[in-house]
């Protein structure tokens, strides 16, 4: 039986689509694998970690029936990845084998039984769904998913807090250093809903929503949640994945007001005087200090050998002089994440957290802590 034979660029992508959850190694070896059922003319390909689960549906020609597999992934797509785009590809049943061809060259591949394969046991009860433009989550997500924690002990920080509730869409991510916030105002009410997905499901996200032009920008992602699990359906594609339980922090108690002081600059400019400086920051800290005085921002940084960078930056400033230290990292990241040609700065005192906004953008904040240099 002919399982599929099509064009190599549109097999590839389909197996894309679903293989970024796949690990290389793993305790489960049919893990590795991606499950391919054919039904009639159709393909279903499916892969999961037992956390998520992606799933993707295409026509990639071959015979009409019913058949069902797993497959290495990762072999599947480096074996694919090396033949021309145009090259027409065609993979076929062998006993317990898929024999993969294109052109003059051939392979064989072994398989695991699909009745072996782990998929997520779904939530019984979703809640309503309800729509956004792929365009809207992608960009939230953007703004924000750099603050996520890595492996914290305080696993709700690992993740992105997702708060829906009339027509607005939160998502916030502090790793408990620095605070990221990005909220949008959508065309239409959607349920009141406040839950925290993982961080592979966030960065996995990224990867996969469309944010081109004309019709795609508009495409919806369709969204339910249910106790522990989240549904997305977008793109051909359905996504699972159970949610982060646990209290994520009260982040309106974390963000500054009231500031005595303002500073707007060009973002450019900002992060080029950064980068330099953070190349003699030490590599434990990455501490760089920050002095802002009437007309003047100077940026220094040292390291253990005793070198020294320094940086002065023209501003429209009339306050106080402020000297104040921040992990250089954590400014970056932020203004390396937006495409803004200026960025605002506000702050009480050298003690007191920073808080970086975008000019007439009211639904982005980043708070980032002071460090002690």
């Amino acid at each position: 039986m002919i399982v599929l034979k099509a064009t190599q660029d549109k097999v590839l992508a389909a197996l894309q689509a679903v293989a970024g959850i796949v690990e290389r190694r793993h305790t489960l070896p049919i893990l590795a694998n991606v499950l391919i059922r054919k039904s009639g003319s159709s393909l279903e390909l499916t892969t999961s970690d037992l956390e998520i689960q992606v799933r993707t549906t295409a026509e990639l020609g071959g015979d009409a029936g019913d058949f069902t597999t797993t497959v290495g992934a990762r072999k599947l797509i480096d074996i694919l990845r090396s033949m021309p785009s145009d090259q027409t590809v065609s993979l076929t049943v062998n006993g317990s084998k898929l024999n993969l061809q294109g052109g003059k060259s051939r392979f064989t591949l072994q398989t695991l039984p699909s009745d072996d394969f782990p998929l997520v046991q779904e939530a019984a009860d979703f809640g309503p769904a309800f729509s956004v433009p792929q365009k809207t989550l992608k960009s939230l997500i953007n703004q924000v998913h750099f603050s996520m924690a890595v492996h914290d002990i305080r696993y709700y920080l690992n993740g992105i807090l997702f708060v829906a509730e009339g027509k607005s869409l939160t998502l916030v991510a502090t790793d408990g250093h620095r605070l990221a916030l990005a909220s949008a105002e959508l065309e239409t009410e959607i349920p009141k809903q406040e839950v925290i997905l993982p961080r592979k499901t966030v960065l996995e996200l990224m990867r996969l929503l469309k944010d081109g032009k004309g019709e795609e920008e508009n495409q919806p992602i369709e969204m339910r949640f249910a106790g522990n699990q989240a549904k997305f359906s977008f793109s051909g594609m359905e996504f699972v994945t159970k949610l982060v339980e646990g209290k994520f922090p009260d982040y309106n108690r974390v963000i500054p007001k009231n500031h005595k002081f303002n500073v707007t600059l060009g973002r450019t400019t900002l992060l080029s005087s950064l980068q330099r400086a953070a190349i003699l920051t030490s590599e434990k800290f990455k501490a760089v200090r920050l002095s802002f005085e009437p007309g003047l921002l100077s940026i220094a940084s040292s390291n253990a050998e005793q070198e020294e960078a320094k940086e002065e930056i023209e501003i429209d400033y009339g306050g106080d002089l402020i000297e104040t230290g921040f992990n250089v990292t954590y400014l970056m990241d932020v203004l390396q994440n937006m495409s803004q040609d200026m960025v605002s700065i506000d702050l009480n005192d050298s003690s007191a957290s920073a808080l970086i906004t975008i000019p007439e953008q009211s639904g982005f904040k980043y708070v980032v802590m002071p460090m002690r240099i």
